[in-house]
């Protein structure tokens, strides 16, 4: 089995890569862009664990291969931002450490899964830290940058970089690919469906019965806004569902990032005068809220796009599109909302969804409050339920 074995609907991707492993077009700085779901970070893993491959092929068998596709690869640094930035001290020993000569492999490999939150151009300090690594690069090391857009990306950092745009995989695809890793037929066919080509997110969906769960919860939210009591209910309810989901993900790793601390300080943090202990708590804490704010974001944005799938299948009725509907299990749904609005106005329910999400994401504004103002925008024309 090879490193590529596992990435869906990439193929004309894969044979640039394959080429560059072996050495044709291999370039310094490489820029990974395509929307969420598209599988940038397993590409970027898999053609890691390629140029650091005894055969240059990624043939997935020897050491250098697994290691890589593992994650424990020595000279295959990753960096994930859980927060919404990119510091600009980690960026500074990052580019140090990356100018070392390899340890055991052939190149000093560094990934860099959120490439989009290293600053703006009002704000590039830690983007002007990578800058001159790429502009003047060591013989011997690679970058490996991933973002949703090229766009998205500082221009002086995109501009230096070989740019390589993914595909959204089909769900025909996704439901091969999760067919041949064992799942039953049908329940690939809705999670390629409901995953609207984001392939972690149908592994999910076919696995945790949660995920399924709360996913059902937000798409039958829609035709359940007939008033605006119920839009407060349902911006509020779905606030709380991602803080609920995020305190899930988190809580183990918090209490063993304490721990960890605490096993490094030893007695020290007994001493309740310690300085340092103090200092350092201090500093994980804030950390450890930044990262729990980013999670909610990211679990209301997951939501906030099955939203849309519920809006885009009732215009497609609208139109009398054919095939099946992203929510075909709530077609009912689907119908009524079709029904009770036209093309026009389920087109700007849409766009208050989008403009929802950049006030959370872009501007900062209050999660409570951008959902209330959402919802109420998305509430049902009265007369025509």
């Amino acid at each position: 089995m090879s490193v590529w074995d596992d990435l869906v609907g990439q193929r004309a991707v894969l044979d640039t890569l394959r080429h560059a492993a072996a050495g044709e077009g291999m370039t310094h700085a490489w820029l990974f862009t395509g929307p969420p779901g598209s599988g940038r970070s397993n590409v970027a893993r898999a053609f890691a664990a390629a140029l650091q491959c005894e055969t240059r092929t990624g043939c997935g068998e020897c050491e250098p291969c697994r290691l890589g596709i593992s994650g424990s690869h020595p000279d295959i640094k990753w960096v994930r931002s859980e927060t919404s930035v990119l510091y600009v001290d980690d960026m500074r020993d990052l580019v140090q450490a990356a100018a070392k000569f390899p340890s055991v492999g052939r190149w000093q490999i560094v990934v860099i899964e959120d490439a989009d939150r290293l600053g703006t151009p009002e704000n590039p300090r830690t983007g002007n830290a990578l800058l001159k690594a790429i502009e003047e690069p060591t013989p011997r090391t690679v970058w490996l940058l991933c973002a949703p857009t090229r766009a998205d990306v500082l221009p002086t950092i995109a501009s230096r970089s070989r740019h390589v745009t993914l595909a959204t995989p089909t769900g025909e695809q996704i439901t091969d690919f999760l067919v041949r890793s064992g799942i039953d037929a049908t329940v690939a066919s809705f999670a390629a469906r409901a995953s609207q080509g984001h392939i972690g997110r149908a592994r999910a969906l076919c696995v945790d019965e949660g995920t399924r769960s709360r996913r059902r919860e937000i798409v039958s939210l829609p035709a359940r806004l007939t008033g605006i009591g119920s839009c407060m209910t349902a911006a509020t309810h779905l606030n709380e569902l991602a803080k609920v989901e995020t305190e899930a993900i988190t809580a183990e790793t918090e209490q063993r990032e304490l721990k960890d601390l605490q096993s490094i300080f030893g007695s020290e943090r007994k001493d309740l005068a310690s300085r340092s202990y103090r200092a350092a708590l201090s500093s994980l804490e804030k950390l450890q809220k930044q990262k729990a704010k980013r999670r909610v974001l990211d679990v209301i944005d997951r939501a906030l796009m099955d939203l849309v799938s519920v809006y885009r299948d009732a215009i497609a009725l609208s139109m009398g599109a054919p095939g099946m509907l992203v929510n075909e299990e709530l077609r009912g749904d689907v119908e009524t909302l079709a029904r009770a609005a036209t093309s026009e106005e389920l087109l700007r329910m849409i766009d208050a969804i989008f403009t929802a999400r950049e006030q959370m994401l872009e501007f900062n504004v209050p999660p409570q409050l951008a959902l209330e103002s959402m919802m109420v925008a998305l509430r049902l024309p009265a007369g025509r339920r």
